[in-house]
């Protein structure tokens, strides 16, 4: 199934609304599939006059993650501003609605999710407190589970296993945001304690750039032999194996989440050579970049 797009539509945007009659055939009477689901799902870049008000709410939360831009909100509650990195969730069934900034549009990563026991999982985790914009550490975790999701969902016909694995990541895309201490410190654990951890996080950070084996083990003070055992005894790649694929995943996003040329998406993960991006691409995914990207 593509994704929808508005008759507003912004350049990029990426939509997904889950039919009801999918929704009761793989949650009615079902309690375990029931107990937490995705209804909508959405990605809006630099989503300029974008604006929403439900004077009742809707029958979901609703979560919005703010990348880029601002925009703004109200609730029964108050008026509020969402900046770059800030999250809020809105309850169901309640007044709200939102904008985009009119000079700094915001970019918004969002999931409409639900349950069959609303009151109790609103009540055991608190949710009112991230009605609130709340800030949020970036990691690309978060917009590659969003990305699993809305992946999933896209499968046409919608599979029950796709609708189902798409829940399930639902559980996990939520716990990065309502427990933000606990993802704080497993990362600071795991870089604190795993040299190879560290290492694959300095990768990313540098994934524009070409690294060879020689400059990421003198980061992190190993031989290059050394280093190379190491990570291909975790990992079962060589470390530049795995610099590639980590490479093309993330054009695999820009592909499937901005409207960029194949060029723009070649610089961004530091090939000067748009053809032999597409060649590296092609030999990681089996499919050309714009035979990926008509296919997302």
């Amino acid at each position: 199934m593509a994704a929808m797009q508005r008759k507003d539509g912004f350049a990029g945007e990426k939509q997904i609304t889950v039919p009801g009659y999918i929704l009761e055939k793989f949650t009615g009477n079902m309690p375990f599939n029931s107990s937490l689901y995705i209804t909508h799902i959405g990605f809006y870049p630099k989503a300029q006059f974008h604006f929403r008000e439900r004077e009742k709410g809707c029958d979901d939360f609703i979560l919005i993650y703010c990348l880029e831009g601002k925009g703004h909100y109200s609730t029964s509650i108050g008026n509020f501003e969402l900046t770059a990195n800030q999250f809020c969730i809105l309850p169901p069934n309640q007044f709200h609605n939102y904008q985009a900034d009119l000079n700094d549009p915001w970019t918004i990563y969002w999931v409409h999710f639900s349950s069959s026991k609303l009151k109790e999982f609103e009540q055991e985790y608190e949710l009112e407190r991230f009605i609130k914009p709340t800030n949020f550490l970036f990691s690309q975790k978060v917009l590659d589970t969003w990305s699993e999701m809305y992946i999933s969902l896209a499968q046409e016909g919608y599979p029950k296993e796709s609708v189902c694995y798409a829940n399930f990541c639902l559980y996990h895309f939520i716990s990065f945001f309502i427990f933000p201490g606990n993802r704080q410190k497993l990362l600071k654990e795991t870089q604190t304690e795993d040299p190879l951890a560290r290492s694959i996080a300095f990768m990313k950070a540098n994934i524009h750039k070409q690294l060879s084996v020689e400059e990421i083990a003198k980061e992190f003070h190993y031989s290059p032999s050394h280093y190379t055992a190491l990570f291909k005894k975790k990992t079962g790649l060589s470390p530049i194996d795995y610099f590639i694929r980590m490479k093309i995943y993330y054009a695999c996003q820009l592909l499937t989440q901005r409207e960029l040329i194949i060029k723009e998406i070649a610089d961004k993960i530091g090939y000067d050579d748009p053809y032999y991006f597409s060649r590296i691409f092609k030999k990681v995914t089996g499919k050309s970049p714009a035979q990926y990207k008509s296919t997302a």
